[in-house]
């Protein structure tokens, strides 16, 4: 028992290194640091298929791949733009496994040929791909550097889903975190603060507020939006996926994702970040967005 502890405790300090790799921009180095991640959050990161082979970046040749579900809807939202890259280098089938809220979205991914519903907890039938692998191993085995990502919009609406929410213009405005998100209460800001946008005219975009019953649905919203203000939410992914001006407010310190002092995202060209001023205080970067918003 004492060695099994050790052993996780060693793949959490790999983990942790790489994260802090990656929020300096050392893509080469961090990636490889992200493997093994399955063992350290077995309820975010379920086992992936037995029977055929894991995917380690050989050439595809025509084979068909499964990228097995993992983590939150922004990991998979952010992700899924590679499914284009497999394609590049050969895929003759690309599969997203992923969860049911995200499946009519991600079937719009270039190079997506099929989008799989993986329900928590559930058991599906999955028929048998070539090879599987993850949604973050994607980076390391394709060899994703800041200066070769791909960043050209590559989420859409589906077209059935734009008519019904033609009537939405203006802003929109995610400012809580889904409560069972990583740090959620730390990204959430306090509804007081978050007035402050509101009372500018922008409009909520949480679904409980919009009645969106998917992301595709949220995706058709913001496709009638002149921009878009989130904190590090999937919401703030998926406008930045669809090439939508987007503000994401961070708080201090920021997830890796978001590197390290930077205004801008290599992954979303059209996103600005702002960030705390101090860890925990909103006020400075709320005021700053209400002030481009005015």
């Amino acid at each position: 028992m004492e060695s099994v502890r050790d052993d996780l405790a060693a793949l959490g300090a790999r983990y942790q290194r790489g994260q802090a790799l990656l929020a300096a921009g050392r893509y080469a180095e961090g990636w490889p640091l992200f493997e093994g991640r399955e063992r350290l959050a077995p309820g975010l990161i379920p086992p992936g298929p037995r029977s055929y082979p894991e995917w380690r970046g050989e050439p595809l040749g025509g084979r068909s791949i499964l990228v097995w579900v993992e983590q939150g809807f922004g990991d998979q939202i952010m992700l899924a733009r590679f499914a284009q890259v497999l394609k590049e280098r050969g895929a003759g089938k690309v599969t997203l496994a992923c969860r049911p809220q995200t499946v009519a979205l991600l079937a719009t991914a270039p190079g997506v040929d099929e989008a799989l519903s993986i329900p928590v907890n559930a058991s599906v039938a999955v028929d048998r791909h070539d090879l599987w692998t993850r949604y973050f191993s994607l980076p390391l085995h394709v060899g994703a550097t800041l200066e070769n990502l791909p960043t050209a919009p590559y989420l859409a609406a589906p077209a059935d889903r734009l008519e019904r929410w033609q009537d939405y213009r203006g802003v929109g405005f995610v400012w809580r975190s889904s409560p069972t998100g990583v740090n959620a209460a730390r990204k959430t800001i306090p509804d007081d603060l978050a007035d402050r946008i509101l009372d500018l005219g922008a409009i909520s975009l949480h679904p409980e507020d919009t009645g969106a019953g998917d992301f595709a649905d949220t995706a058709a919203i913001i496709s009638r939006l002149d921009a878009v203000v989130a904190v590090d939410t999937a919401v703030a992914h998926l406008a930045g996926a669809m090439g939508k001006p987007t503000f994401i407010l961070l708080a201090e310190p920021a997830d890796w994702r978001w590197l390290t002092g930077r205004e801008d995202s290599p992954w979303y060209p059209t996103a600005r970040l702002v960030r705390q001023s101090r860890a925990g205080d909103w006020s400075s970067a709320v005021e700053r967005v209400a002030a481009e918003l005015r």
